[in-house]
């Protein structure tokens, strides 16, 4: 059985005060939930803060990027260890907006996989193809070479820690989303990608997400797909009943 899944990636939005008022109402609306593991992705900034907002309720904190090494001189860099101290749990990994507007490579993805899981960081390594990609029926090429890429040297024992979450560049902030069934298609894909990569036991437990504009509108008809086991939310993260509302959508679910 995988439990629901719903992140919050709240990109380059939401000061300091602003994440901590988001926070503060998601705590009051949806703080005490146990049916969903359901996680915050604030800025750096406001990570400190979301966290003392959250210590004791059943939301968890998560990052929306990091550096590999523990320490150096990475000037603007934020190593694993600085967000093990914020009481982190879970670091967004291979975004598509770190791939093309910081030209971020699945080898340098991969190290920071890897380093997110000796810290005991939950890496959410995200895939997904271009509408160009698509268009030239090469969205399960790209999407497994990423995957290859970003999971070189993970061991099989690792992967309780590990989400996938499936991002089509097209439906990112466009308004457009995947159909259910382009979604559970490549969902499906994944999973099968994982079981010859590693067993058919370790796929299974997996979490693959959906990240492509997923809003409570929709949330319903892709939730319903057997592959598909949550969200990894853009601009329906920003507003708190939106956000409330997809975790009670994903907890009116079952596996």
């Amino acid at each position: 059985m995988r439990k629901y899944f719903i992140a919050g990636n709240w990109k380059m939005n939401k000061n300091a005060a602003e994440s901590v008022a988001l926070a503060e109402e998601l705590v009051r609306t949806m703080g005490q939930q146990y049916d969903v593991d359901a996680v915050i992705c604030p800025p750096f900034t406001s990570l400190q803060g979301v966290a003392r907002v959250i210590e004791n309720s059943t939301i968890k904190v998560g990052a929306q990027n990091m550096h590999h090494e523990q320490s150096g001189a990475y000037t603007g860099e934020v190593s694993p260890e600085m967000l093990r101290h914020l009481y982190v749990s879970y670091v967004i990994l291979g975004h598509s907006e770190r791939r093309t507007l910081f030209g971020e490579t699945d080898a340098f993805i991969n190290a920071k996989v890897k380093a997110a899981l000796h810290n005991r960081l939950r890496p959410i390594l995200c895939v997904g193809e271009t509408l160009e990609e698509r268009e030239a029926d090469r969205m399960f090429e790209v999407v497994e070479t990423q995957l290859a890429g970003g999971l070189d040297g993970v061991e099989a024992d690792q992967t309780d820690l590990l989400v996938i979450a499936y991002e089509p560049v097209w439906a990112i902030g466009t308004g457009k989303t995947a159909t259910p069934d382009q979604a559970e298609e490549m969902h499906r894909r994944i999973r099968d990608w994982l079981k010859k990569r590693f067993s058919d036991s370790v796929a299974e437990r997996i979490r693959i997400v959906y990240g492509g504009s997923m809003k409570p509108s929709n949330a319903a008809d892709l939730l319903k797909n057997p592959n598909i086991d949550g969200g990894l939310i853009g601009g329906a993260s920003l507003e708190g009943r939106s956000f409330a509302d997809l975790v009670k959508a994903a907890a009116g679910k079952s596996k």
